[in-house]
C-alpha cells in the first residue's frame, strides 16, 4: 500500500511516493526546476497564480508514476503541505478570480494594525494569539477594500493548501490549523473569530467548511484523476500548512519539543500546550497539527529573515563563490570560538519580528585589522545566524518551551558542524538530523487519515536519525561570545 505527499511551496512543488507499511520513499521529484514564478505589481507585494501550483502538482505526480513500477490504484491516500497564509479566492464555479496574495506579501501590513488598535490587544492575543497583522484575513479585508467586483464575486476564501484539495476532489474545505494560521480562529471559544470577521465585515460563509487534519477530506475526481495520473477515488486525508508539518515530519508533537529549520531564512517551532501568546508579536501561535479542543498543543512560531541568505552572501562577497560551503567550514576550524571578538549581525533581509520588526540591517562590529582574517568572517558569520537562533529560543523559552532536543532536517546550516554545535552547546540540547522532507511528511500523516497507522507515533516512529549533535562541555568560550553579541544587539535594537 502506498501513499503520496505533496508539499506546496512558493518556488517549486515537492512529491513524495511513500511504502506505508516499510515507511520507504520510493521517489521524491521536485518540480519545476527552475522557481515559479511571483508577480510584484507593487512594491511589497507577492501573488502567484494558483493554478501554476496545480500544473505542477500534476506534472510531479506524473513523473513519479512514469519512473515507478506503482500502479495508480496501488495509492490509497493523498497527504498536503502547504506554504501559509496565502490567500486564493474562487467563483461558484471554483474559477481562480485573481492571483494568490502570498505569504510573503506586504501589501495588509496596516490593515492588521488598525485592527489590533481597534479591536483591542485583549481580544486579539487573548482569542486569537496574534495581532491580525499580514495574515490570511487582512488580505482579504485588503481585497474587499481595493478590488470591490473581485469581492464580490467571491465564492469561498482559501489556503493554499485547500485549493489544491479542492483541485483534486472538486470538494472546498479546510481545518482549524489552517484557519488559526489565517488568523480566523478563536481558541477561547473555539469556534470562528466572530469578532474579527465582525470587525473587517467578512461573511462568515466565504469560508470553507472545516474537516479534521487527519481523516476523509475528500476523495479524487474523475476529472483530477485524468490531469494527475492518479486513481479516480483516492482519499485526501491529511493538511497542514509547511511549518506544521516540518514539525510533524520531525516527530516534533509533545509540549516542550522543538523543530527548527536553517535554509534562506531560519525557523525556530516549538510546540506548548498551554494557550499562551507573544504581546510584542515576536512569536506567532497557531493551532499544531494534533491540537484538539481537549487537547491543547499550540505551535508556537518563530521566523528569523537573516539566516541562510546572510552566509550566502559571505560565500559569494568573499569567496567570489569559489568555495564551497565545506571549505569555508574547513577553514572556520582553525578559528576559536568567537572569532577573536569580531560580531556579526546577520539581519540583512528586511525587518525582523523577533526584534519588534526593526530592519537594523547587516552589522560588522570590532573588526580588527592586525588579527582578523577572512576565515574569522566565516567564523563569526556562522555564529551570528546561530547566535540569533539563541535569541530566539529565549523567547520561546517565555512561552514556557524549554528543549532538551532540538530536531532537524538535513537542510543547508544545520549542516555545518560549528552552526550545530554552537547551538547544542548554548541550548544545553542535544540536536537531531532526520532524514526527511515535507512532502515524505505529508505522505506519511496521510496514511493516519485513512487509518493505516493506529497514531501519530506509529506514523512517524521508522524516522532515521542520520546525525546528531550534544553539548561539548565548552559552555564558558559559547557563553562569552554569545553574551559579547547580544550585548551588542541590545545597542542596536535601543537606539
Amino acid at each position: 500500500m502506498f501513499s503520496i505527499g505533496y508539499d506546496i511551496g512558493s518556488s517549486s512543488i515537492k512529491a513524495s511516493l511513500l511504502d506505508l507499511d516499510s515507511g520507504q520513499v520510493i521517489r521524491l521529484v521536485s518540480y519545476p526546476d527552475t522557481e515559479m514564478e511571483m508577480i510584484a505589481a507593487a512594491e511589497g507585494w507577492a501573488e502567484q497564480d494558483p493554478n501554476q501550483w496545480w500544473n505542477a502538482v500534476c506534472t510531479a505526480t506524473k513523473n513519479i508514476l512514469a519512473s515507478t513500477n506503482i500502479k495508480a490504484e496501488q495509492i490509497k491516500s493523498i497527504g498536503i503541505a502547504y506554504q501559509m497564509h496565502g490567500l486564493v479566492l474562487v467563483d461558484e464555479n471554483q474559477n481562480v478570480l485573481r492571483p494568490s496574495i502570498i505569504w510573503c506579501d506586504s501589501r495588509a501590513v496596516e490593515i492588521g494594525n488598525k485592527a489590533l488598535q481597534e479591536i483591542g490587544s485583549d481580544y486579539c492575543f487573548g482569542h486569537l494569539l496574534n495581532s491580525p497583522g499580514n495574515f490570511t484575513a487582512s488580505k482579504l479585508k485588503w481585497v474587499q477594500q481595493n478590488e470591490p467586483r473581485t469581492y464580490d464575486k467571491i465564492h469561498k476564501a482559501m489556503l493554499p493548501g485547500d485549493f489544491i484539495a479542492m483541485k483534486l476532489s472538486g470538494e472546498i474545505n479546510t481545518t482549524v490549523t489552517g484557519l488559526s494560521e489565517g488568523i480566523f480562529w478563536d481558541f477561547k471559544n473555539h469556534t470562528l473569530a466572530s469578532s474579527l470577521l465582525d470587525y473587517y465585515k467578512i461573511d462568515a460563509d466565504l469560508l470553507p467548511d472545516i474537516v479534521e487534519n487527519f481523516s476523509e477530506q475528500g476523495k479524487l475526481s474523475k476529472k483530477a484523476a485524468l490531469e494527475t495520473g492518479l486513481h479516480e477515488g483516492t482519499i485526501i486525508s491529511y493538511r497542514a500548512g509547511d511549518q506544521p508539518n516540518n514539525a510533524l515530519s520531525l516527530n516534533v508533537l509533545k509540549p516542550g519539543e522543538i523543530a527548527a529549520t536553517g535554509g534562506t531564512s531560519g525557523v525556530v517551532y516549538g510546540v506548548s500546550d498551554v494557550i499562551k501568546f507573544d504581546n510584542q508579536s515576536r512569536v506567532n501561535g497557531f493551532a499544531h497539527v494534533n491540537h484538539s479542543k481537549d487537547s491543547t498543543r499550540i505551535g508556537q512560531l518563530l521566523c528569523i529573515n537573516g539566516a541562510g541568505s546572510q552566509y550566502a552572501w559571505i560565500r559569494k562577497q568573499m569567496t567570489n563563490s569559489l568555495m564551497t560551503y565545506a571549505d569555508m567550514e574547513a577553514v572556520i576550524s582553525n578559528i576559536p570560538i568567537g572569532a577573536n571578538g569580531l560580531r556579526i549581525m546577520p539581519f540583512g533581509n528586511g525587518s525582523e519580528r523577533m526584534l519588534n520588526n526593526k530592519q537594523i540591517g547587516a552589522q560588522f562590529n570590532n573588526v580588527q585589522f592586525n588579527t582578523h582574517t577572512r576565515e574569522h568572517f566565516y567564523r563569526a558569520a556562522i555564529e551570528g545566524i546561530a547566535f540569533s537562533f539563541v535569541y530566539g529560543v529565549k523567547i520561546l523559552k517565555e512561552l514556557g518551551i524549554n528543549p532538551k532536543r532540538m530536531s532537524v532536517g538535513n537542510d543547508n546550516l544545520f549542516q555545518s558542524p560549528t552552526f550545530s554545535n554552537t547551538l547544542a552547546n548554548l541550548l544545553d540540547c542535544s540536536i537531531e538530523m532526520i532524514e526527511t522532507t515535507g512532502a515524505t511528511g505529508a505522505a506519511k500523516a496521510s496514511g493516519l487519515g485513512i487509518g493505516h497507522y493506529a497514531n501519530l507515533n506509529e506514523a512517524i516512529s521508522n524516522n532515521k536519525i542520520i546525525k546528531e549533535f550534544s553539548p561539548t562541555g565548552q559552555n564558558d568560550a559559547y557563553g562569552l561570545a554569545y553574551e559579547n553579541w547580544e550585548s551588542y544587539l541590545a545597542k542596536l535594537i535601543t537606539t
